[in-house]
């Protein structure tokens, strides 16, 4: 094992500061999907229906409308259809989107915008499709119904109840562009206001002194006290979860770009100089799974570098241009996509190697995973969109 991810990292180094090739990586991104699509169809039999990561003997592993990665999928075909015009993503990215449909109704779970979002949402975005417009306003009608006003959150888990009475993940950030979403389309502002106050919630209780963020605040439901601090896909309570991370950088970045409360942006430019400060931010801008776990042999987590690059490339066109956000956001997409990318024709039409899902649960170590891809292409967009 220490072998193969020295071998990995000797190969990251030499090759992370390859220049990025717009067209060249769509081309790329066209050819492994194909092979994604065409697997996909062959499996996605009763309630498997979306790409999801690799299973433990390398198969490519399907997933029902309910996971909270459903939409990425999609996503990432909507997104290729927006790269190239070409029909056939757009029908397979219509194919794979209405296989959501009846999640607008699903109120056991506060990933709406993860899955409705990323995939109804792309999809309205590029066709304006009316049908997807309503469907979204569902899908976030369905999801303020889990919103507590006493916490001022909308609750994440259903599960571990034994742990936390009302959990709030700092990942729950992402799912608040749905409800702006949904103002937009009706205007109708108890989504705004909802959205606005779950922000400032999180903005209040989900960061440490230094910037660093936990996963978990769990709440008391009648008073909104706080009663816990904690991490469930971290390596510990005080660590700081990759992921979590990012989460929080994208989310407060989208809530400045909906609102305009330098509040939000104040913390976006905090998230985003907390990175560029850590000690153990790795030479090829990919980070550890967790910043404080312990060891140099520590997976990677590229899922976590692409949704920071996506992220900051947004952050770019809002902080003062001093900070170059877009060439600390460069210097991670040429890395993913000179280091990291997988080798054309190989695992199942994946884009991006090393992610890291749930490593505590032994869960999607060293593997491609769906959301990696997405957010890959998404900064990849946004750089070719906004000239970064």
């Amino acid at each position: 094992m220490k072998k193969k991810i020295f071998l990995f990292l000797l190969s990251a180094q030499i090759s992370w500061a390859q220049k990025i090739d717009f067209a060249e990586t769509v081309r790329f991104a066209e050819y492994q999907m194909s092979i994604m699509v065409k697997e996909a169809a062959g499996k996605s039999a009763g309630k498997k229906v979306s790409p999801r990561t690799l299973d433990k003997n390398g198969e490519l592993e399907l997933v029902a409308p309910g996971d909270w990665t459903s939409g990425f999928y999609p996503g990432v075909l909507w997104q290729l259809y927006h790269f190239t015009g070409d029909q056939k993503w757009k029908e397979e990215a219509e194919k794979a989107t209405e296989k959501l449909e009846k999640e607008q109704f699903n109120g056991g779970t506060h990933d709406m915008g993860f899955k409705m979002y990323c995939s109804y949402g792309k999809g309205w975005e590029y066709t304006g499709n009316e049908s997807y417009k309503q469907i979204l306003v569902q899908s976030a009608k369905t999801l303020i119904t889990r919103f507590n006003p006493v916490v001022g959150c909308i609750r994440s888990w259903d599960h571990n109840r034994d742990k936390w009475d009302y959990p709030v993940i700092i990942d729950n950030m992402m799912n608040l562009e749905l409800l702006f979403a949904a103002t937009r389309f009706t205007g109708d502002s108890t989504y705004y206001k909802i959205a606005v106050t779950h922000a400032n919630t999180t903005l209040k209780n989900h960061f440490r002194p230094d910037g660093s963020t936990y996963h978990v605040i769990g709440y008391d439901p009648v008073t909104g006290e706080v009663k816990q601090r904690h991490t469930h896909q971290g390596y510990q309570n005080e660590s700081t979860w990759a992921r979590g991370q990012a989460w929080a950088l994208y989310g407060f970045t989208m809530c400045y770009r909906e609102t305009g409360d330098p509040a939000y942006l104040k913390k976006a430019v905090e998230t985003a100089n907390w990175f560029r400060k850590q000690a153990r931010w790795p030479k090829d801008n990919v980070p550890y799974w967790d910043f404080n776990a312990p060891g140099k042999d520590q997976p990677r987590d590229a899922s976590a570098a692409a949704i920071i690059a996506s992220a900051l490339y947004e952050l770019d066109k809002y902080a003062p241009k001093k900070a170059k956000y877009a060439a600390f956001a460069n210097d991670i997409l040429k890395s993913l996509n000179g280091s990291y990318r997988v080798p054309k024709g190989e695992a199942h039409g994946f884009l991006l190697l090393h992610s890291t899902g749930h490593l505590p649960h032994n869960s999607e170590i060293d593997v491609p995973i769906i959301y990696a891809d997405y957010y890959f292409l998404e900064a990849l967009g946004r750089k070719k969109e906004w000239g970064k």
